[in-house]
């Protein structure tokens, strides 16, 4: 996953994410304020070399005196939690508690390259917490100078440098670093859950999906608008809008294709992986904005499993390509003018029993063949790839397809099982479409979307 994946999700998790942000931050915020306040206490020894004892033990050498110390205050962080130095405390103190319950309140060190040795105690009561701080340092004093070593005189003295004061603020809960904590976390946990949302979502949502899962160029992104689902093509009903625009722009991208070899002529195999993407509103906006720019254009419904070409356009279907393919009727019959005089359509007519084998015979490629000499454009509306493998058939023809997919339509692993299905039969993808994609109110009423590389576009609302 790209930079620009993860902004992506996170953008189209951002309903996820922030509750998740704000869930992490209240916790964190009620954990803090519920905490009970702690308070800590620090004492702190020194450690030098008795001098009787260096007398008695014929130590003359200070290095030696000094590397002894050294080897043997590494132990007394250990000691002081030991039994033997907190009993007294506990007896002194009139602790209702054990040495090991006392040991978890206490934190010792001995800071490197030092002499000193450092007594930390922390509960819910800051005099106790002295107390206890003190006690300790003075235990662990005795302990190593009357009972540590078998010498009558230990050879190591630790003074009480520093007592303990009484503390005046809590030590914990710290309140701003945890809640710096929880925005971190929030932040992380928000980012994580969005990410986890765009994982179990299997639907198509975006572009950058669709790029994700196809190598081919993006044609266009044609935005959810009322106007795409009436009758006439919007590029007719609504040229001056926004969609109409989009639809142009495919037009002029496909425009640069290569002709079919030994023609002039173009054919567009136009297809999705599963129904209700919009593939036919694609392919009839295409052939009325390639008839718009003066083109010749032929528009096949060879979809013969589910035809909708007739009742999209509402025209009569009556007569079709099945018609033509099983010799009850020929071409003359079943193509009827639409809207411009160089633009034709033929519908697919009633459905066959053996739609896979109409469309597969010789007859069905010398019809295009013959229509490729005669129209600019010869625009292939097929069956999508998960219901039957037609579209291979007839990429085959056009050395590739145009393939659309339906925002919160279309599959991701079905997407994926039609594109691995196309490389391997060698039928390239030429290009994609991107239906449904989402429009948004801008400033001043503007609404914007996003294009097919992907930007953020304005376009006044009267257009959109």
């Amino acid at each position: 996953m790209t930079i620009m994946d993860l902004l992506v999700a996170i953008r189209k998790g951002w309903a996820v994410a922030i509750p998740a942000f704000v869930v992490v931050l209240v916790l964190v915020g009620v954990y803090t304020l519920m905490a009970t306040p702690q308070y800590t206490a620090s004492s702190e020894l020194y450690a030098t070399y008795d001098n009787a004892a260096a007398n008695s033990q014929s130590i003359s050498d200070i290095n030696t005196a000094g590397s002894y110390i050294s080897t043997q205050i590494k132990s007394y962080p250990t000691l002081a939690t030991t039994q033997a130095v907190l009993d007294p405390v506990i007896s002194d103190l009139n602790l209702n508690m054990s040495v090991s319950e006392l040991g978890k309140l206490i934190a010792v060190s001995n800071p490197t390259d030092t002499m000193l040795i450092d007594i930390s105690v922390e509960t819910d009561n800051p005099a106790q917490s002295q107390q206890i701080a003190n006690a300790v340092a003075e235990s662990l004093s005795k302990t190593v100078r009357s009972s540590l070593y078998s010498s009558t005189n230990s050879p190591v003295k630790l003074s009480v440098v520093q007592k303990a004061t009484l503390p005046s603020h809590p030590s914990s809960p710290k309140i701003k670093l945890n809640l710096l904590i929880g925005v971190l976390l929030g932040i992380i946990v928000g980012i994580l859950a969005a990410l986890l949302r765009d994982m179990m979502d299997t639907r198509l949502n975006n572009i950058h999906d669709l790029r994700r899962l196809t190598d081919a160029p993006l044609l266009g992104s044609i935005p959810t608008n009322d106007a795409v689902n009436k009758s006439r093509p919007v590029v007719i009903g609504e040229p001056n809008s926004m969609v109409a625009e989009e639809y142009r722009r495919i037009r002029g991208n496909l425009s640069f294709i290569a002709p079919i070899e030994g023609t002039h002529s173009r054919l567009l195999i136009v297809t999705s992986t599963l129904p209700s993407e919009g593939k036919t509103t694609t392919s009839t906006n295409l052939a009325a904005a390639f008839a718009e720019n003066g083109s010749r254009v032929l528009l096949i419904d060879a979809d013969l499993r589910h035809p909708s070409i007739s009742k999209k356009l509402q025209i009569d279907g009556s007569i079709g390509l099945s018609h033509v393919l099983s010799n009850q009727a020929n071409v003359a019959d079943a193509v009827q003018r639409y809207w411009k005089n160089d633009l034709h359509i033929m519908p697919a007519g009633p459905k066959p029993p053996n739609a896979s084998l109409l469309l597969n015979s010789p007859l069905m490629e010398a019809m295009i063949q013959q229509a490729l000499k005669q129209y600019d454009y010869v625009i292939v509306d097929t069956t999508p790839l998960d219901v039957a493998a037609d579209a291979g058939m007839f990429g085959r023809i056009s050395k590739g397809i145009v393939l659309v997919g339906g925002r919160g339509v279309c599959d991701k692993k079905e997407l994926a099982d039609s594109v691995a299905q196309l490389k391997t039969i060698d039928v390239p993808i030429i290009g994609t479409v991107f239906n449904f994609a989402e429009q948004h109110k801008g400033r001043k009423g503007n609404y914007y979307y996003y294009d097919s590389e992907g930007k953020k576009q304005e376009r006044h609302a009267r257009n959109a």
